[in-house]
């Protein structure tokens, strides 16, 4: 293969990849997100630019909760119609150890940092996984009416298991994934010991015990902007969503909501590639992906949404919000008062256990 240029971004930062023309790239892909406030400000900080700079239409398709399956579906018949999809860490590395991500080298096939710093040290312990390339740190997190808990207002994440003091329905998301952790940080597990009860059997039924005992006050959310628009309608008292879907019904949509960081759990988004691409598709992927992850760009996704970039260099160019000029830092999961007790989640425990909780989960939520 020819040793040629994507364009004057690609060539000033991975001279030294097999590259693909950029008139022999494909000239639409499909890009799969959450939607909501989150793919706005993807749209805002990466396609608008870069359909502008390189006249490729993007279309945005918001299935990333079904990713695993459907990208599953595709590679089953023969036919992945997706280009670049956004996931959670743990998706990543399910779909990375099935081949059904392509692996990235990060120092040949994204930026290097502004000073030269290699994109493998840029992103650090983020590189989770050898087909993930990270976007943000974000957290799940809860939010709750201001104007529905009485004269104390929740402190605790156990305050989601309390009824008397907090009466009302709850909205959790419809997996196990953080519900189980915080079933057993309120049943009395030590938060260092979670996944080691979580791992067994014994510990699985713990969790759901603990979950059945509010589940007739739960409503079940498949996709992240259901919570904010259940606190925004007074249908919850209060709920586990995005913590930057929270700060949109807070802040931007100045509803009674304030957010409870308690136990926030800590996760990463990024993007993989699937598997089986074209040549031309594969190239336009990955000339997208330069772009989209550099320096920069992950610094102006802040100016939307509240989520950490995941890049070192980025973290110093987060400024104000584009629309309502008020500092984003204070807003970050990751802002010390935000962050006095979070939850750390296991990337490794989900990718190994995923499938089988699942199961478990969704045989009890059927009963």
């Amino acid at each position: 293969m020819k040793l040629t240029k994507l364009s004057a971004l690609v060539a000033s930062t991975a001279l030294c990849a097999p590259m693909v023309m950029a008139q022999d790239m494909a000239d639409e892909m499909t890009i799969v997100s959450w939607g909501g406030a989150y793919s706005k400000s993807q749209k805002n900080a990466y396609h608008d630019p870069y359909s502008a700079n390189t006249g490729v239409k993007i279309i945005n398709d918001e299935s990333s909760a079904e990713a695993v399956a459907k990208l599953r579906a595709m590679n089953e018949a023969g036919n992945v119609t997706w280009d670049v999809v956004d996931v959670v860490a743990a998706d990543a590395m399910r779909l990375c150890d099935e081949g059904l991500a392509m692996e990235i080298d990060p120092d040949t096939q994204l930026a290097a940092a502004p000073d030269g710093t290699p994109a493998s040290e840029d992103f650090g312990d983020l590189l989770v996984s050898e087909c993930f390339i990270p976007q943000i740190v974000y957290s799940t997190t809860f939010g709750y009416r201001t104007d529905l808990v009485g004269d104390t207002p929740p402190t605790s994440i156990c305050a989601i298991f309390d009824t008397e003091a907090y009466p009302g329905k709850r909205s959790l998301e419809k997996r196990p994934i953080n519900n189980m952790e915080w079933a057993l940080l309120c049943d009395g597990v030590a938060k260092e010991d979670v996944y080691d009860v979580l791992e067994t059997d014994e510990g699985q039924e713990q969790a759901l015990a603990k979950l059945d005992t509010i589940k007739d006050d739960v409503i079940w959310w498949s996709a992240g902007a259901d919570t904010p628009q259940l606190l925004a309608d007074g249908e919850v008292v209060m709920g586990s969503t995005y913590n930057g879907r929270l700060f949109s019904v807070i802040v931007e949509q100045n509803q009674p909501v304030a957010m409870l960081w308690d136990a926030q759990v800590y996760d990463l988004d990024g993007w993989i590639i699937p598997a089986g691409l074209s040549p031309e598709r594969q190239a336009r992927a990955l000339d997208y992906i330069m772009f989209a992850t550099d320096t920069q760009r992950l610094a102006d996704q802040a100016k939307w949404i509240s989520y950490g970039p995941a890049r070192a260099s980025s973290a110093p160019l987060v400024g104000k919000h584009a629309d309502l000029g008020i500092d984003m830092a204070p807003h970050m999961p990751t802002d010390p008062n935000n962050a006095k007790n979070t939850f750390l989640y296991n990337y490794e425990f989900w990718a190994d256990y995923r499938d089988d909780i699942d199961g478990k989960f969704q045989a009890w939520l059927a009963k």
